[in-house]
């Protein structure tokens, strides 16, 4: 899938499962390859990044197995240091996988080469690399000295000592030194050059060693001894927490959209850093409850969050989510030592700050920080991902403000989360459309009109918008065969269906609109593509809350294929015919009911014959034959249809 479209959203609310945490999953998986033993890993999370990781140990020669379609894998531990000496490892963009793996194969005496995907060749690895050749690791950068990909050969390794890292760029080099340095046997100091960042990152890594027997020793979080001596054991059975990170989006959901959500899996006795996401959301004023194993998210007593201004190094990746929550803020906020983003899947800092300005934000972007103001209105826009996982799950929330948003390549969620949009969809309520098709003259614009007004919802007359953008044209003295400048006209026409009336920028045109030079300019205009794909999107945007009744030939089928309620409004040729000819009478106009009913006859065909969208019932629409029916029957069956699938009560 190239693109998802998510419709505006009326707010959110519900409970969410979470996946296992991609952190805990492959730091859990190495350990449990290094130690004697068979570890038993349930609720491991299912995503890319694990499977990198999976298939580097099988690889080199550690043997697992996943019991059926469940995330319960058994992993037999190789007592040590991989068997296998000689591989090479594709590892995608998981640096997870990635840095842990290097440091675990430097010290394990074999030759291997290590790659990834592009953006991972550009991903620093440096100062894990030099840290390593202090211990007299052989590991050469084949492409730029730094980056990857790597060589690594058999070398005479000197344990002991001390080694020193720098913690200022990603707290992965320092967590891939420390679960290697148990290979060595030695008694090993690790100090860290500069200030350590993203720390629970690192509380993570010393709990997990812990559990599989070897214990660290801290000195502040610029001092860690690994004991001499040291070796993994299996603690037997290991349950990964649920993920902290993938919890913001659901958290920050209930925030903005109303709430309450609940996400299960992590609560007050999680070890992950990124549990304190909640709190940041509390200085937001968000309402947040808490247990063992669950949190959730409601949004303010008054319904907006508050400006603010915040060092987020302890979560980055969380922090991320926090961008995306100040749109809906209520003044500027500030992200403050965020630097590690400049390195993650993509340049976070750069990519965030552009496609917060696609929505309407002004941004000010710095080395280590982001300044958000939010816009008065959200604008729809095409959000790009940058094969960032976390780009995709942030900007799903764009659509709580009532705002349709495209997330391009969707599927780059699969790094840690594949079921993500199927979760949001759980809790996040679209704003309902009634869509009512069917052919001319059948009715369903007077019955659209009635239902929208009993329902208190937007109305959207899809039939006029070609001949008000012919008639918005005639007024401002554009060419009919301008393609560009009606293509502007049509994306920002200022149309309003109301009580059956057709108002342009507040002006009642229902009648001008029907004159025949509106018809023939409606004719000329529809042709052109680009007015075509401007009303596309001027169409959707009808979709606002409480809700939309929106009528035409393709209201259903293409513009709102998502529609809660459709409805095929037909009836017979000869009623039509007979219904039109009655309208043109009471207004002083010439008829003649035998060519009406003939230019109808032409028109079904013609409609029906069109290679895009054809006039034609889905399979998911309810039938309304109204041949033999007044208006009121009408109006009934399609509000007993809305109210019956819980919509539009009262």
């Amino acid at each position: 899938m190239e693109f998802l479209d998510l419709p505006p959203m009326l707010g959110a609310a519900g409970v969410v499962r979470l996946p296992g945490s991609k952190s805990i999953s492959n730091r859990v998986l190495l350990l449990a390859a290094l130690a004697e033993g068979e570890t038993d890993i349930r609720d491991l999370l299912s995503s890319d990044d694990v499977d990198r990781m999976l298939d580097a140990l099988r690889a080199l020669g550690v043997s697992w197995q996943r019991e059926g379609e469940s995330e319960h894998y058994r992993v037999v531990g190789a007592g040590g240091a991989f068997p296998v000496k000689s591989a090479e490892l594709f590892l995608g963009n998981a640096g997870t996988a990635f840095r842990p793996l290097t440091a675990a194969l430097a010290l394990s005496g074999g030759e291997y080469r290590l790659s990834g995907v592009p953006r991972m060749h550009e991903r620093p690895i440096g100062d894990l690399v030099d840290a390593l050749r202090q211990l007299g690791a052989d590991i050469a950068c084949t492409g730029n000295e730094g980056y990857p990909p790597l060589h690594l050969k058999p070398a005479s390794i000197r344990p002991g000592g001390v080694v020193k890292v720098r913690g200022d760029v990603s707290s992965q080099f320092l967590t891939a030194l420390l679960m290697a340095l148990p290979l060595t046997g030695v008694e090993t100091t690790v100090e860290v050059v500069g200030e350590l960042i993203s720390k629970p990152y690192i509380a993570i890594t010393l709990e997990l060693m812990a559990r599989f027997g070897v214990k660290i020793e801290r000195e502040g979080w610029d001092r860690f001894v690994v004991p001499g001596g040291a070796r993994y054991r299996s603690p037997g059975t290991v349950f990964v927490e649920g993920d902290a990170s993938s919890a913001s989006y659901f958290l920050a959901a209930g925030a903005i959209g109303g709430g309450p959500v609940r996400v299960e899996g992590v609560g007050r006795d999680s070890i992950q850093g990124d549990v304190r996401f909640a709190e940041a959301l509390q200085q937001l004023g968000a309402r947040i409850t808490m247990g063992n194993n669950w949190i959730e998210s409601a949004a303010p007593s008054d319904g907006r969050l508050r400006a603010f201004d915040l060092d987020l190094n302890h979560i980055p990746d969380a922090a991320m989510t926090l961008a995306v929550a100040a749109l809906f803020a209520d003044g500027p906020c500030t992200l403050r030592n965020i630097a590690s983003w400049r390195v993650k899947e993509t340049d976070r800092i750069a990519a965030m700050a552009a496609e917060l300005r696609k929505v309407g934000a002004e941004v000010e972007e710095g080395a280590d920080y982001l300044r958000v103001s939010p816009p008065a209105k959200l604008v729809p826009a095409a959000i790009d991902t940058y094969d960032d996982h976390r780009m995709a799950m942030c900007f799903s929330l764009v659509s709580l403000g009532g705002c349709r948003v495209r997330i391009n390549d969707p599927k780059c969620v699969n790094k840690t989360f594949p079921g993500y949009f199927s979760a949001y969809a759980q809790v996040a309520r679209p704003v309902p459309v009634v869509a009512i098709d069917g052919p001319s003259a059948s009715g369903k614009g007077t019955v659209a009109a009635r239902v929208a007004a009993a329902l208190g919802w937007h109305h959207l007359d899809s039939g006029s918008l070609y001949r008000l953008v012919a008639l918005a044209a005639v007024k401002a003295g554009v060419r009919l065969n301008d393609e560009p400048a009606l293509a502007a006209i049509a994306a920002a026409l200022p149309a309003r269906f109301v009580e059956g009336r057709v108002l342009l920028g507040g002006e009642d045109v229902s009648d001008e609109i029907r004159s025949e030079v509106c018809s023939a300019g409606a004719s000329q205009v529809a042709v052109l593509p680009g007015v075509r794909d401007a009303l596309f999107d001027r169409q959707r945007d009808y979709r606002a809350g409480p809700g939309l009744v929106a009528e035409g030939r393709d209201m259903g089928s293409v513009i709102f294929p998502d529609a809660q309620v459709k409805v095929f409004l037909t009836a017979s040729a000869e009623a039509r015919a007979g219904r039109r000819h009655k309208q043109l009478i009471e207004k002083g106009l010439p008829a003649n009911i035998q060519s009406l009913l003939q230019d109808l006859r032409d028109r079904d065909a013609r409609d029906a014959a069109r290679t895009v969208a054809p006039l034609q019932r889905l399979p998911d629409a309810a039938l309304l034959d109204t041949t033999d029916m007044g208006v009121d029957e009408a109006v009934t069956f399609v509000l007993d249809l809305v109210r019956g699938r819980g919509e539009g009560a009262g």
